[in-house]
């Protein structure tokens, strides 16, 4: 089966909602809900659903940064029952050439550091560690799209 990103409609946003990570991942990323609320109180910020064939399987979150043509991957996630098969590096990469599609040619994420943390996961996908934190205590990450 094809991973795909694809819109998040009115026929899809409680399937999309009801994904969850693992309970030691939960303080690491909100919830598609609040996410997806989020989104649209934010300039520019955009979603899509991460698809295995007809089910959907993840989340993916981003928005402009204040530099021209730098993306912020705000969220991104993977259910409980979907990881650790490769799924997250192809919708992790279907993302990353969106944003590249659509002109940007950096994306930056920040993450929370501990034992369920996804810094290994971005590390191994060619991202870079900045040395900063945000004021919430999450270390910033940038790759060149």
């Amino acid at each position: 089966m094809t991973v795909e990103l694809r819109e998040v409609t009115k026929d899809t946003v409680r399937a999309v909602c009801a994904l969850e990570v693992h309970d030691d991942q939960k303080g690491y990323v909100a919830s598609n809900a609040l996410s997806i609320a989020q989104a649209h109180f934010e300039p520019g910020a955009a979603f899509r659903a991460v698809y295995l064939g007809q089910q959907p399987i993840g989340f993916v979150q981003w928005r402009p940064a204040a530099t021209p043509g730098t993306a912020i991957l705000w969220r991104f996630m993977i259910d409980r029952a979907h990881q650790a098969r490769g799924h997250g590096w192809t919708a992790l990469e279907l993302a990353l050439r969106h944003l590249r599609s659509e002109g940007f040619s950096t994306v930056e994420t920040s993450v929370v550091r501990g034992p369920a943390s996804p810094l290994g996961f971005y590390l191994a996908h060619g991202f870079t560690e900045l040395g900063r934190e945000t004021p919430r205590g999450e270390w910033l990450l940038s790759r060149s799209l």
